[in-house]
């Protein structure tokens, strides 16, 4: 039996013109898991990452943290929906900046909203593909990691593949799936055990690395 972990980026950059860019304190929650993993002794067989450079970003604060020099295999499957045109969707007009805190309220319930509609076959959100091609761009990689190895494995990816991930796994309602999403935090770490034939569930949206008083201020959502 086989260990797949999952972690979700670091901190990017919400509210910025490029969201797709770890921001200073995303970079050291990567380069802390790696250190944390270091430290436990924990190797991977191999390392997987979608293409989205805040992907390639934690991987490679990982990979510094614990001295890692693992060639990752990238996987289009793993990157995430696109946000701004799930709300756009549904929300035609345009949105002031979330720079408070109703507007980022806001910004999220527009967001629940437009998810549980396009995981529905509701609506078809512009440049995005169905939910049914989305999730079965997640599970083939979970479909790759059963056929292909049989040891520690490595998936750096996003809050909806994830989610999505493990909804696949637990056979969750797409509202489950989404609330399963909007909790999940930054650098976290979520695990699954598998065999050839399946995965389960182990462990999810934990923060072992971050587990102490020092680093209090270090857990983010966005």
């Amino acid at each position: 039996m086989g260990n797949l972990y999952l972690v979700r980026h670091g901190q990017a950059s919400f509210g910025a013109a490029d969201y797709d860019q770890l921001s200073e304190l995303g970079h050291r929650q990567s380069v802390r898991l790696g250190e944390y993993w270091a430290g436990k002794g924990l190797q991977f067989e191999a390392v997987i990452t979608g293409t989205l450079k805040r992907h390639a970003q934690t991987w490679a604060g990982i990979a510094q943290g614990a001295g890692l020099t693992h060639q990752a295999l990238e996987w289009p499957g793993l990157n995430e929906y696109d946000s701004e045109a799930v709300i756009k969707a549904i929300h035609p007009g345009p949105l002031a900046k979330p720079d408070t805190p109703e507007m980022y309220r806001h910004h999220f319930r527009l967001l629940r909203d437009g998810l549980t509609q396009w995981m529905n076959g509701v609506l078809s959100p512009q440049g995005m593909p169905s939910y049914d091609d989305f999730v079965h761009g997640v599970t083939s990689a979970l479909d790759h990691v059963r056929k292909s190895h049989t040891g520690n494995v490595l998936i750096v990816s996003s809050g909806g593949p994830i989610s999505t991930a493990v909804g696949h796994v637990l056979g969750t309602t797409p509202e489950t799936t989404i609330e399963l999403n909007l909790r999940i935090r930054n650098s976290s770490v979520t695990e699954l055990a598998y065999t050839p034939k399946r995965h389960m569930l182990v462990t999810y949206n934990t923060l072992p690395h971050l587990d102490d008083a020092a680093y209090a201020d270090w857990v983010t959502y966005s």
